[in-house]
Order: C-alpha cells, then sequence, then structure tokens
C-alpha cells in the first residue's frame, strides 16, 4: 500500500499542498492514506508526520512529493528512512526519483548516507580547528565568566571586610547561585584570619569583670565575720 506524506511551511493560504496532493494522488496514493502538515521542517513535533509513520505496515511505501518534505536535514532525514527499513517499510521521492525497492535508489539512499557521514566528519574537523586556534591565541572555550576580576576582588574584599554573602548578593546584584560558583572556582573558604585575635580579646573580657568582682566578694565577707 502507498502512504503519501506532505508538508507546507506555514498555516496560512500563502502555501497549499494542492501540487504535492495532485502528485501523490498521481502515481497512485489512495486519498484516505495522505498525511500533510502546516509547519516548519525544523519541528519534530509534527503530528502529521506521526500519524503518517504509524499508519505504516511492513510492506507500505511511503511516498513523498520531495526528500525536503519529510525530514528537517540530510541526517533526519536518513534516520527517518533507516528506521522505516528495519520495519519493512520503502521509500520513495517523487522529484529526486529514489525509490529503495529499485537497485538504483538504494543506490541513491548509500551515497546520501555517505554523504551525511561526510558532512558530520568535517563539522567536527572544523570544530577541532577552531579550538585549537582559539588555544593558541590564549583564549578558553565555554561560556566567559559572569563575573570580571575586578568584581571579583570587590566581593572578596567585602565578604572577608565582615560581609554576609546575602549583602553582598543585593549589593554588587549577582544571584546567589553565580556568587557561590565564583567563589568556589577562586578558592574562597571564609573571611581572612583577622577574626580569631578579636574573639580573643572578646573571651578576655569576662576574666577582667571576675578579678574585679572577688575583692568586693572577699570585703563583704570579712564584714559579716565582724559583725
Amino acid at each position: 500500500m502507498l502512504v503519501g506524506y506532505m508538508r507546507v511551511s506555514f498555516a496560512d493560504d500563502r502555501q497549499s499542498v494542492d501540487l504535492q496532493r495532485d502528485a501523490l494522488l498521481a502515481v497512485g496514493v489512495d486519498g484516505r492514506h495522505l498525511h500533510q502538515d502546516k509547519a516548519s521542517g525544523t519541528r519534530d513535533d509534527r503530528p502529521g508526520l506521526k500519524a503518517c509513520l504509524d499508519d505504516l505496515q511492513r510492506g507500505d511505501v511511503l511516498v513523498v512529493w520531495k526528500l525536503d518534505r519529510l525530514g528537517r536535514s540530510l541526517p533526519h532525514l536518513l534516520a527517518i528512512v533507516t528506521d522505516l527499513k528495519k520495519r519493512g517499510v520503502a521509500f520513495r521521492s517523487l522529484t529526486e526519483q529514489m525509490d529503495t525497492t529499485t537497485p538504483h535508489g538504494e543506490l541513491l539512499f548509500g551515497i546520501f548516507g555517505s554523504l551525511a557521514q561526510y558532512e558530520r566528519a568535517l563539522t567536527r574537523e572544523r570544530v577541532i580547528a577552531g579550538l585549537a586556534a582559539a588555544k593558541r591565541r590564549g583564549r578558553k572555550g565555554g561560556r566567559p565568566p559572569a563575573l570580571d576580576p575586578e568584581r571579583v576582588e570587590q566581593i572578596v574584599s567585602a565578604l572577608d571586610g565582615g560581609a554576609s554573602k546575602a549583602s553582598v548578593c543585593r549589593s554588587f546584584k549577582v544571584p546567589r547561585s553565580t556568587l557561590l560558583d565564583t567563589l568556589a572556582r577562586t578558592g574562597w573558604t571564609g573571611p581572612a584570619a583577622t577574626a580569631p585575635g578579636h574573639g580573643e580579646a572578646t573571651a578576655k573580657r569576662p576574666r577582667k569583670r571576675e578579678a574585679k568582682l572577688a575583692p568586693a566578694s572577699s570585703d563583704v565577707l570579712g564584714s559579716t565575720q565582724q559583725r
């Protein structure tokens, strides 16, 4: 059985599926087994395509007017056709005269597969070359840091001065998650070691107070005994 799929990119009247419909009906596709979408080819959530693929059974042939009506890219198209082949479903494109039920169509499909693999290899090669060139120029890949070194220094100085992380986030208008990530990268673990001396001075105050109170306590005891 022949099952047809049609697609146009716009949902308004600027494009119509009439040309595709006429071509599919002319080769013997039953109008009851025509599926269509009015959506961009880059979208994966095409209900018409999903219904079309679900309608296909072993021994059927999926027919499209043109290759770009089915897949959003060459790898996507090859993935669909490969899955159909595993299910025992053939594929036919009218414009490119590709028919996987014939040796000529199988050859074209193999060539397309080789081209897709070659395209992936070229893309990977260009990415690696670009990263290497950037590294030689001292640039690092990835997203740039959210805070420049000057602001990081100001933030660390504020925290060392006793400011809380919440107040630093408000003052510098920095999200807390960004602040914590920045501090982790800089290795900041806490305020500078100036607080312990202050803590020791605070701890000595109660002992001085006790020393002053001791004589007063003994004087009271002596006066009591004299009475």
